[in-house]
């Protein structure tokens, strides 16, 4: 049987630690790198990214909407980039944040979780804004496959909060019940659940959230966004150890010097550790 998602990440994020790099060749980061913004640079910038670091973090995130404004060629380049990254033996959770009903649903989880789909990745954001149920399609494809989700639970956006902060009849707030959701889904797991929660790094005090939900909890927002390293024990509290910080441009914008990237990923890898308590 596939080994689920969730162990497959506890063992990476253990051996590697768990910092996670986006892969975000949007138009401002492809001049930076003195590269066109087209094709050929796009396929430069992610190529590069991935022989620089695939040997030391422990996930890719690439964005698909940035290999998506190119076409059918900019799809083909996040198809490699994809492949590329697992091969080296990093794990990639696509940013695709899909959420849909029935059929529908069913079928992007078939483009992204399916094995044998050219664009499968470890694990997939997803939106749970038409209802969780309408996950369903996605939660049983990822279990088959030993493939994980992360779902937009409390995000960083300003915007988010008309939303995730609602206050349902039971007298709980939406963001909250997803991750009383994503709970449920990991009950038992070990070591590690596969269906984790995207909350953002610049929220602040969350003590208010249950987030131990035995599943890992992806945070953006550490670098260009405003977080630090050091402010995650205070925001994620207890659930520290099973946090996910996701890097972007703060690694991103050092390329396209391999040795700068590495550096800067080191030094995001090493400021984390710092923060995680010990023992």
């Amino acid at each position: 049987m596939t080994e689920p998602f969730g162990a497959r990440l506890r063992r990476a994020m253990d051996e590697r630690g768990p910092l996670c790099v986006g892969i975000d060749p949007h138009a401002s980061l492809l001049t930076e790198w003195g590269l066109k913004d087209d094709v050929a640079g796009l396929e430069r910038f992610s190529r590069t990214v991935v022989e620089a670091l695939s040997d030391r973090v422990a996930v890719f995130k690439p964005q698909s909407a940035f290999f998506e404004r190119f076409g059918s060629r900019g799809v083909a380049v996040l198809e490699k980039t994809v492949q590329e990254a697992r091969a080296a033996g990093a794990l990639v959770l696509m940013d695709a944040k899909r959420g849909d009903i029935g059929s529908t649903m069913a079928a992007y989880a078939e483009a992204f979780l399916r094995k044998d789909s050219p664009l499968f990745s470890d694990a997939l954001t997803v939106s749970p804004y038409l209802g969780y149920g309408s996950l369903s399609p996605a939660i049983v494809l990822a279990r088959e496959s030993g493939a994980g989700l992360f779902v937009l639970a409390l995000t960083s956006n300003p915007e988010g909060a008309e939303v995730q902060h609602a206050v349902r009849a039971d007298g709980r707030n939406v963001g909250a019940t997803m991750l009383a959701h994503l709970a449920a889904e990991n009950t038992g797991e070990e070591p590690l659940g596969s269906f984790g929660a995207v909350v953002g790094a610049t929220l602040g005090d969350l003590s208010s959230y249950d987030l131990d939900i035995n599943g890992p909890l992806l945070a953006p927002g550490v670098g260009a966004q405003g977080a630090t390293p050091a402010d995650l024990p205070g925001v994620f509290g207890a659930a520290i150890r099973n946090v996910v910080p996701n890097v972007s441009r703060g690694v991103l914008r050092h390329g396209p010097d391999v040795s700068a990237l590495r550096a800067s990923a080191e030094r995001f890898a090493d400021e984390i550790r710092s923060a995680l308590p010990t023992g």
